[in-house]
């Protein structure tokens, strides 16, 4: 079998995009340093994973995805809560990754798929489909013996080729190119979405909390669409043209999500932030401690109640405001 290279080309529209992606994170990264919005940050990691596990249908809403990464208990398929975790701590692992290394990919897969898929993190050996949301077959996927040499031959394509393709354009490519091959039995949109990020963390680290999945998720039909017009077209330029145009549109969606964190936390609520843990409740006097306050009025006015008011913080007693025994804590 010839050495496979994955067919496509370059349209006036995806250089568009990229210069419109191009612009809208040269915003982001004028308005504020995400590393310092932690809430935006942690929801839209839990909106990837989210959206990514909604498209293979798992029926766990975003609070109840939220709840199981935040260890609390949840009333559900075990199945489902399972990809969860196993989401949660794939998606961890972005800047432990190689996006130009196989076994990279492999654990990967055998971390999203821990417990929940017999032949984890190890290409298959049966045939394979994709199928649409309606369970339509819509493509049959190339035959179990040539898969690792595909994926080696996309590998070695890519490494060929990171520093000659625009990395939004080559991501693309490699995501159309995956679910071509199809080489897992199960896991493969998952991992195929995960690891455009990847590859995309790998160039920009601000891609490692662009839920890109969410835009998806929200045009899957298109998404299946544009995977069945190319596997007829014989080359990827539709899907490259789908995905960043949801790149794009998840940026704008993005930009003005930061606007408004800039302008609902102050300066005040980000020291607060700061001195308080995830989940570990704390009364106002051990905050006022840590922050090194001695004014209630003062830690009320500029910290406390900002804070509360926007949902950054919350009451362990909330139908008790008042309570002498009342504490906060980050969700």
């Amino acid at each position: 079998m010839d050495k496979y290279q994955p067919p496509f080309e370059i349209s006036n529209k995806m250089l568009d995009l990229v210069g419109s992606i191009m612009e809208k994170i040269g915003q982001l990264n004028n308005y504020s340093d995400l590393n310092k919005m932690p809430i935006l940050r942690r929801n839209n990691r839990i909106k990837s994973i989210h959206s990514s596990l909604a498209i293979e249908a798992n029926s766990l809403t975003f609070n109840q995805v939220k709840d199981v990464i935040n260890g609390k208990l949840v009333i559900g398929e075990q199945k489902e809560i399972q990809e969860v975790k196993n989401a949660y701590k794939a998606y961890e692992m972005i800047k432990e990754v190689n996006p130009y290394k196989i076994k990279d990919l492999l654990n990967i897969h055998k971390t999203l798929t821990y417990l929940t898929v017999e032949e984890s993190g190890v290409f298959r050996n049966g045939a394979e489909g994709v199928f649409d949301e309606n369970n339509n077959c819509i493509f049959v996927a190339p035959k179990p013996e040539f898969v690792e040499g595909l994926m080696n031959d996309l590998f070695s394509w890519m490494k060929e080729n990171k520093d000659n393709i625009h990395p939004l354009i080559l991501s693309s490519i490699f995501h159309y190119e995956f679910v071509f091959i199809h080489p897992f039995s199960d896991g493969n949109g998952r991992t195929a979405r995960l690891w455009q990020n990847i590859i995309l963390s790998n160039w920009k680290e601000i891609f490692e909390y662009v839920p890109i999945e969410s835009q998806i998720k929200k045009y899957q039909q298109e998404y299946y669409k544009s995977i069945d017009t190319c596997n007829k077209n014989g080359n990827s330029k539709v899907f490259i043209e789908f995905m960043l145009t949801m790149i794009d549109e998840v940026l704008e969606d993005l930009i003005s999500s930061t606007q408004n964190e800039i302008t609902h936390i102050n300066a005040y609520v980000n020291k607060l932030l700061n001195v308080m843990d995830y989940n570990i409740p704390m009364s106002s006097n051990e905050i006022m401690e840590k922050l090194g306050l001695k004014s209630k009025e003062s830690f009320r006015e500029n910290y406390l109640n900002p804070a509360l008011e926007n949902g950054i913080i919350k009451m362990t007693l909330p139908d008790k405001p008042t309570s002498k025994n009342q504490m906060y804590y980050r969700d």
